[in-house]
C-alpha cells in the first residue's frame, strides 16, 4: 500500500503567530488541507478531498462570503486533488473510493470531480449534513451529484486502540478503518490506514496545531478560540483530543496521527516521502 499526501486548500487567515504559531503577527498564517491518496488493490482511495474545482473557479457561489474573508483561501487550481491525481500519474477515474472525515466546506468541496467513486462517511455526518435543517458549515451543491453515499452507523464496529465502534469500510481492505472521534461536528472521524510500517491516524479537525499532541499540550491562540467556535459538542471534542494525545504517547512508532490543517505535519510527510519513506 502507497500513501501520498497531498495538500488540497491552501488558506491564509490574517493573524501570524497567533494561527500558526511562525515568527510574526502581522503577517498571513498558513493553514493548509491535509488529504491522504492511497493506491490499493481495489483502486485509488482519497481521505478528504479539500476544495474542487468548483470552489476554485465561482468561489462565490461555492463558498460563503464569510468562510472566504475569515480563511482568505488561495484557490489555486494546481491544488485540488482532481489535478494532483493526474500529475501523479492516475486518472480520477480511477479513484473509486472517497472517506470523508466529515463534510465541512475544506473537506468535501472535491466530491463533483470524482461522481462515480463511493464516499464514506459516518452516519450521524451524513444525516446532520443531508437533513432538512443542515447548517451553513455544509454545502448541498458540493453532493448536488448524488454521490454513492456509504453511510456508517453509530454503534456498530470493534475497538481498536481503546476507541470504540472502529470498523472497516465496505469494498476497501481492513487496513483501512473509520475511527468515531465527534465533537468537531456531530458525525466526525478518524480514517486509519495501516501502511504496513505502522498505523497513520488521519484525526481530520480532532485537533488544529501540532502541539496539542504533544506532552505538555499546548496551542495558538486563535486556532483554540476557533475551535471553540466551530465545534458542536466541546466536551466531546476536548475528551477526544485527550484520548488521541495519550494513544500517540503510549504507542510512539507504531501510531502516527496527523490533522487536516496543520502545515509543519504536511510538510514533515512529504519530507519523509522524499526521503523514501512509502507512508
Amino acid at each position: 500500500m502507497r500513501v501520498h499526501h497531498l495538500n488540497c486548500a491552501t488558506m491564509r487567515p490574517l493573524g501570524g503567530r497567533l494561527i500558526d504559531g511562525a515568527d510574526g503577527v502581522l503577517r498571513s498564517a498558513e493553514m493548509v488541507c491535509h488529504c491522504l491518496l492511497i493506491e490499493t488493490e481495489q483502486g485509488l482511495v482519497l481521505v478528504d478531498t479539500g476544495f474542487g474545482t468548483s470552489d476554485v473557479q465561482d468561489p462565490r457561489s461555492s463558498l460563503p462570503w464569510a468562510f472566504r474573508r475569515l480563511m482568505r483561501p488561495v484557490l489555486d487550481p494546481e491544488e485540488t486533488a482532481l489535478r494532483q491525481v493526474r500529475r501523479l500519474g492516475h486518472d480520477p477515474a480511477d479513484v473509486r473510493h472517497i472517506v470523508l472525515t466529515h463534510l465541512d466546506i475544506d473537506h468535501a468541496g472535491g466530491l463533483p470531480d470524482f461522481p462515480h467513486a463511493q464516499v464514506h462517511v459516518f452516519g450521524p455526518e451524513l444525516r446532520a449534513a443531508t437533513g432538512p435543517s443542515a447548517p451553513w458549515r455544509y454545502r448541498p451543491g458540493h453532493w448536488a451529484h448524488e454521490p454513492d453515499w456509504i453511510g456508517y452507523q453509530d454503534l456498530s464496529g470493534e475497538r481498536w486502540f481503546g476507541f470504540d465502534a472502529v470498523r472497516a469500510l465496505r469494498d476497501l481492505p481492513e487496513s483501512i478503518l473509520l475511527v468515531p472521534l465527534p465533537g468537531h461536528t456531530t458525525g466526525h472521524a478518524g480514517v486509519a490506514v495501516d501502511t504496513g510500517a505502522g498505523w497513520l491516524l488521519h484525526a481530520g479537525d480532532a485537533y488544529f496545531f501540532n502541539g496539542e499532541m504533544a506532552p505538555s499540550p499546548h496551542c495558538t491562540p486563535a486556532l483554540r478560540a476557533f475551535q471553540r467556535h466551530v465545534d458542536t459538542a466541546r466536551a466531546l471534542r476536548e475528551h477526544n483530543q485527550r484520548r488521541l494525545r495519550e494513544l500517540g504517547l503510549d504507542h510512539p512508532g507504531e501510531i502516527d496521527i496527523i490533522c487536516a490543517h496543520d502545515p509543519v505535519e504536511l510538510r514533515s510527510h512529504k519530507s519523509a516521502r522524499a526521503d523514501g519513506n512509502t507512508a
